[in-house]
């Protein structure tokens, strides 16, 4: 440790845990009622990709808005307005009946406040890290997952005993809300979270480090935000409407694919220590296409459960590789390479909405299966690339800082 740990960050670290929980929550309560909201709403296939897609574009401008506020008031404030803010779209997404309209309002605000609250955790686990002198940042994301599992068997019990789409949103947003209140006053304030390094430095940073090895990396990133953003944002509705799942079993494939990426995380870092990023990117690819390709094929609801749980155990290793690589061909310690890969991340799940969101409305009765073949054969384009999530270090490359990046993969 760089330095005694005290009460005050202890507290501190709590709060960010709770943070992480609270988003992991009410994302997942959001995505896995997707097919509820378009049977209130009576919305056509092409309609609901456009709200779908409004969510992480708007998200890009919450998380830049946010970004801007930090030197002025910090991290921990944002994070105190714009979290209890997301719980409280998420009711009002509940409420807003057969009204369009209002339902484009919401879910807007549901986006901007999202961008804003990854911005903001993420600073305060930084902040935590730097304060630790030590890596955390895996168990708050895992940490995240575990409070979407838990949104996502809210989401099915909530349609197994009937409950209104509303009131299920409003249980989940009152523990949200009450998660937040409880513990955002013990963030750390401005002056607590240190400074990180001055725009010069960052620029000059930037010169050092190396772009091809990025891009090599970033591609396979993009690819896999491209399949997790599918899973996400179409995989209740592919349940229910093209392998007639039951109301409540549709948010199971969500969670099927959350449990499998905690359960691959778990053991990842061990197989990459005894056989190379490489083989592990390569196996990891293969799993994932092997479960994409279940999902494509898959004949019944149970069937496609599993698949999507085979998707999260192969897909969950390439994005931790990826920012591992980038480590290695970064010699400023500063986190640019790492910074520059994570805007893969974005580019990635807005172009999974995009592209499953066109191609769906093609077929009245099979768009999603075949939507679904993009991202599976997209996946090959990790296998061309997985020699470069070994790249020869450059001299004096460091550890790669933490960055803020969506925690869904």
């Amino acid at each position: 440790m760089s330095q005694e740990i005290t009460a005050r960050d202890r507290q501190a670290r709590l709060s960010a845990y709770t943070a992480f929980a609270v988003q992991g929550l009410c994302f997942a309560s959001l995505v896995t009622q997707v097919p509820q909201m378009q049977k209130a709403h009576h919305l056509s296939d092409g309609t609901l990709a456009l709200v779908l897609l409004m969510v992480p574009v708007i998200a890009g401008v919450g998380s830049v808005v946010s970004g801007a506020l930090f030197k002025r008031f910090g991290s921990g404030p944002v994070l105190r307005v714009s979290q209890p803010a997301v719980a409280v779209t998420i009711a009002l997404i509940g409420l807003t009946g057969d009204n369009d309209l209002a339902l484009y309002v919401a879910v807007a605000a549901f986006g901007l406040f999202v961008g804003a609250v990854d911005a903001s955790m993420n600073a305060q686990a930084v902040a935590v890290e730097r304060r630790y002198g030590m890596s955390l940042i895996t168990g708050f994301y895992a940490v995240w997952s575990v409070a979407g599992i838990l949104g996502g068997l809210w989401a099915a019990l909530s349609n197994r005993i009937d409950l209104p789409l509303a009131a299920c949103f409003a249980i989940a947003a009152a523990a949200g809300i009450a998660g937040s209140l409880a513990t955002g006053h013990r963030l750390y304030a401005r002056d607590e979270e240190g400074e990180g390094p001055t725009a010069e430095e960052l620029k000059a940073a930037g010169r050092r480090v190396p772009w091809r090895p990025i891009l090599i990396v970033g591609a396979a990133m993009a690819v896999a935000y491209l399949a997790d953003s599918a899973i996400s944002n179409y995989g209740a509705k592919y349940l229910d409407d093209e392998l007639s799942g039951a109301d409540w079993v549709a948010p199971l494939g969500y969670v099927a694919y959350q449990v499998a990426m905690v359960a691959s995380r778990a053991v990842a870092d061990l197989a990459v220590r005894r056989s190379g990023p490489v083989r592990v990117v390569r196996l990891g690819a293969a799993v994932g296409i092997a479960g994409m390709a279940g999902v494509v094929a898959a004949p019944n609801a149970a069937f496609g459960i599993a698949a999507f749980a085979v998707a999260g155990l192969g897909l969950a290793v390439i994005a931790p590789v990826c920012f591992t690589a980038a480590g290695r061909v970064d010699p400023t310690g500063l986190g640019v390479a790492v910074a520059r890969v994570n805007i893969f991340n974005y580019v990635g799940f807005v172009l999974g909405a995009a592209l499953v969101g066109a191609i769906a409305p093609l077929s009245a009765d099979h768009g999603l299966r075949l939507a679904f073949i993009a991202p599976t054969a997209l996946i090959l384009v990790v296998f061309a690339t997985a020699r470069g999530f070994d790249p020869t270090r450059v001299k004096d490359a460091r550890p790669p800082a933490p960055t803020m990046q969506r925690p869904t993969v």
